[in-house]
């Protein structure tokens, strides 16, 4: 079973139909929409500040959630997927964003709707990541705009997906 941990009076509040495996960890000022996931070695922690969470969004193996003491919040939202090991920080993720894996998001930043982040990128502090668009590279930089309706479609099948996977851990 997770770990649910109340930090400093917050305890954690997870949306219907969660899916959080069993070495998830989620702690303090998380709230969670609907149909989200949180896999293996995952930890969300709002500890320190705030952790908000839409509807649809899977958050992959490995992945840090966390933020600066008084100055930054975690904002994701709908159908967001979340890559493995990605460590986001005090960021904002717009609405049907794709983080790759292992891509670090750092305080300030916002990834907008439809974005890409690359496998492996860095975007640093206070970046606009422009909606609809693909960045790369360490620090990340602008690549391409992208066919709005094919990322959507992509990063949705992305998320729907995540949703079924979740179902085969569930148990009955």
């Amino acid at each position: 079973m997770a770990l649910i941990k109340e930090v400093r009076g917050f305890v954690p509040k997870i949306g219907k139909n969660a899916y959080l495996a069993d070495n998830a960890t989620i702690i303090g000022d998380v709230i969670m929409g609907d149909d989200c996931s949180v896999w293996f070695n995952a930890v969300l922690r709002g500890d320190v500040n705030s952790i908000r969470i839409g509807n649809r969004v899977n958050i992959q193996d490995g992945t840090v959630l966390h933020t600066l003491y008084q100055k930054s919040t975690v904002e994701i939202g709908d159908d967001v997927s979340i890559g493995h090991n990605v460590v986001i920080h005090g960021a904002k993720i717009e609405n049907g964003a794709l983080i790759g894996m292992g891509a670090i998001v750092l305080d300030h930043a916002v990834i907008g709707e439809g974005a890409i982040v690359a496998a492996g990128s860095v975007i640093l502090s206070g970046t606009q990541v422009e909606p609809g668009s693909i960045y790369a590279g360490v620090p990340a930089k602008f690549v391409k705009k992208v066919d709005p309706d094919q990322a959507k479609e992509i990063n949705q099948k992305i998320a729907k997906n995540y949703l079924m996977y979740s179902g085969w851990f569930k148990e009955d």
